[in-house]
């Protein structure tokens, strides 16, 4: 396999050392941290392509690492932590983690839901480098979402970066405007995934996105809910495609 770089942030010495050990096995790069510092300083000088992170972290703890984390699209996440309360699994979801296992893992899973992930994060770049020099702007009821940034601007000049999942999101409803999307269809957008029995990070995603544009997130006006059903986006969408200037141009 390709020999993908793989950043293992976790304090127990044991730990970190099996899952070193169990991925260089795979084949992977691997590098490994006890804590953030350790991790910044990491990310500093390699070009890390997957992070298996614990939540329980000296210092920072991994969900407020994952927060500055998900600022790059192209960095898979997975939090592996003996932590299983449901309001740890959606808040890492929320922040837009891609996998949430509990400690003691299946080492032959954990091996197999990297790999996979590893896939989709280099189907994305390939996506990335098709689509070359185009930016796509979508205009809806004042606001403004910029597919080179992740951005979005409130009518009044606020900017909020949006997680990738959240991103994603957003742009499968304002390409499909009066559409109403399932559950499944949104977390395989979302996530590049099936809908998992009992999975909440549709809804989890949809309540974040809303408190970014609705004044009342019981009564939201944009994205609606369809009980039973799914999810419809009912507002008015502009979308312009904007060709950047190759590097190669001349300069006017």
């Amino acid at each position: 396999m390709m020999s993908a770089r793989l950043l293992i942030v976790e304090d127990e010495v044991v730990t970190r050392n099996t899952l070193t050990r169990l991925f260089q096995q795979e084949g992977y790069d691997v590098f490994d941290a006890a804590d953030g510092m350790q991790m910044q300083r990491i990310m500093a000088r390699q070009a890390i392509d997957l992070v298996i992170m614990d939540v329980n972290l000296p210092g920072k703890s991994g969900i407020e690492l994952a927060e500055k984390l998900r600022e790059n699209d192209n960095i898979g996440l997975v939090f592996l932590t003996g932590r299983d309360a449901e309001e740890d699994r959606l808040l890492a979801l929320e922040l837009g983690a891609d996998d949430y296992l509990i400690k003691p893992y299946n080492p032959k899973e954990l091996i197999i839901r990297v790999r996979n992930l590893y896939r989709r994060i280099e189907a994305l770049k390939s996506q990335q480098k098709a689509v070359g020099h185009d930016s796509i702007v979508y205009d809806f009821n004042g606001w403004r979402l910029e597919s080179d940034s992740r951005c979005l601007f409130s009518p009044d000049g606020k900017m909020f970066r949006l997680p990738k999942s959240e991103y994603r999101a957003m742009e499968l409803f304002l390409t499909n405007p009066g559409k109403i999307l399932d559950r499944e269809t949104l977390v395989k957008k979302m996530l590049d995934r099936e809908l998992r029995p009992n999975d909440r990070t549709v809804d989890v995603a949809i309540r974040r996105i809303r408190r970014h544009f609705e004044s009342d997130t019981t009564s939201p006006n944009l994205i609606t809910t369809i009980h039973g059903e799914g999810y419809r986006f009912v507002g008015d969408v502009n979308i312009k495609h904007l060709e950047q200037p190759s590097l190669n141009s001349p300069s006017l």
